[in-house]
C-alpha cells in the first residue's frame, strides 16, 4: 500500500521527468525530400526543378534538403505515376506539367489524375514555339509549309513525347496549314535539342525558353515562331504564330504538386516555401538566365486553370485525336 500510495504522490513528477529526457519530436522535414521530375534530365522542366530544389531548401530552413529525382517515359506518365502513388507524407513532391498531365488520362487509362495531386504552386508558363537548325534554308512558317506540300511526310519534328504540349502543336499546325509532317517523340526537350542539334530531326517543337538556353549554349538555332498571343519578352524578335496567320496558341505550365492528402500543416509549409522561393530575387535572377517564364499561381488559382484546360482538351481529343496510330 505504501509504494502504490508512493506512485500515487510522485507519478506526474515522474512522467515530467520522462518527457524531459525523451528526445524532442524533429520538426518536417526529417530526411531528404525526393521531388520527382517526369522528363530526362537537361531539359526545361529538370533545370527549373533543380533550381527550385535549391530555394525551397532555404526557404523549408533547418537542414531541409531537396532531391531531385527523373523518371523519364511515356510522355511523363511513368513520373506522374510515381508521384501520385507516394506516400502523402511530404516526402515526395514533383513536377507536374501541362497538357501532358491533362491529356495522358484523356487518351488513355492512366493511374494519376491532376485532381490525384495536392497542389503546391505552379512556377513557369512556357510558351510553344518551332526551331530549325541554323544551317535549315527555312526562315519563316510560310517557307516551312512550302517544304512541307512540295515533300509531304519529309518534315520530321521531334517533340517531349504523344500527347504533349510540342505534339498537340505540332498537329493543330498540320490542320491550320494543310501540310503532313513525321512526328518523332522523345523522352524529353534535352533529346529534341540533341537530335535538332546533330540534324537527325529538321524541326524541333519545343518551348521557347528551352530553345532560347540551348542556343545560348552554343546550338547554333532559328526560332519560326512562338505560340503565344502576343510576343514572348524572352524573343521579342520572334514573331507568333498567330502573326504570321496560324492560329495556334499553346503553352507549358510546370507547378509543384505532391500526392493527395498531405497532412495539413505540411501541405502548408511546402505551399510556403514554393512560393518564397519563386518570389526570392535570387530565384528570379537565376530563372531569367535559364530563359524559364515565371508566372507563380497559388494552389486555387492553379486548380482552377488546370480544370479549364482539361475542359479545352477534352474537346480537342473529340475533334483531333491526337494519337500517332
Amino acid at each position: 500500500m505504501q509504494a502504490l500510495s508512493f506512485l500515487r504522490r510522485f507519478a506526474p513528477a515522474l512522467a515530467l521527468c520522462a518527457a524531459a529526457i525523451a528526445p524532442a519530436h524533429a520538426a518536417y522535414p526529417e530526411a531528404p525530400i525526393k521531388m520527382v521530375v517526369a522528363y530526362a534530365a537537361g531539359g526545361g522542366t529538370d533545370i527549373i526543378a533543380r533550381l527550385m530544389a535549391q530555394y525551397m531548401q532555404k526557404h523549408l530552413g533547418g537542414n531541409a534538403s531537396v532531391v531531385v529525382i527523373n523518371r523519364p517515359g511515356a510522355g511523363g506518365g511513368i513520373g506522374f505515376t510515381e508521384l501520385t502513388s507516394a506516400q502523402p507524407d511530404g516526402y515526395t513532391i514533383g513536377f507536374i506539367n501541362t497538357p501532358n498531365v491533362l491529356t495522358i488520362p484523356i487518351e488513355r487509362k492512366s493511374n494519376f489524375h491532376w485532381q490525384n495531386f495536392d497542389l503546391l504552386g505552379n512556377i513557369v508558363d512556357d510558351p510553344g514555339n518551332f526551331s530549325v537548325h541554323a544551317d535549315t534554308p527555312i526562315k519563316s512558317l510560310a517557307e516551312l509549309v512550302t517544304y512541307a506540300k512540295a515533300n509531304p511526310g519529309k518534315v520530321t519534328y521531334g517533340t517531349t513525347g504523344i500527347g504533349s504540349d510540342d505534339h498537340l502543336a505540332a498537329l493543330m499546325f498540320e490542320r491550320t496549314a494543310g501540310v503532313k509532317m513525321t512526328h518523332v517523340p522523345f523522352k524529353g526537350a534535352a533529346e529534341v535539342h540533341n537530335a535538332i542539334a546533330s540534324k537527325q530531326i529538321m524541326l524541333a517543337a519545343m518551348n521557347i525558353g528551352e530553345a532560347l538556353q540551348y542556343q545560348k549554349g552554343g546550338t547554333p538555332l532559328r526560332h519560326l515562331g512562338t505560340m503565344s498571343e502576343k510576343r514572348s519578352n524572352l524573343a521579342p524578335n520572334v514573331p507568333t504564330f498567330k502573326e504570321q496567320g496560324y492560329d495556334v496558341i499553346m503553352a507549358s505550365l510546370r507547378g509543384v504538386a505532391a500526392p493527395k492528402n498531405l497532412p495539413p500543416a505540411v501541405r502548408e509549409q511546402l505551399v510556403n516555401a514554393v512560393q518564397k522561393a519563386v518570389a526570392d530575387p535570387e530565384f528570379q535572377a537565376k530563372a531569367a538566365g535559364y530563359f524559364a517564364p515565371l508566372r507563380y499561381l497559388a494552389p486555387a488559382a492553379y486548380a482552377a486553370e488546370l480544370k479549364e484546360d482539361e475542359a479545352g482538351f477534352k474537346q480537342l481529343w473529340q475533334a483531333m485525336p491526337w494519337t500517332d496510330k
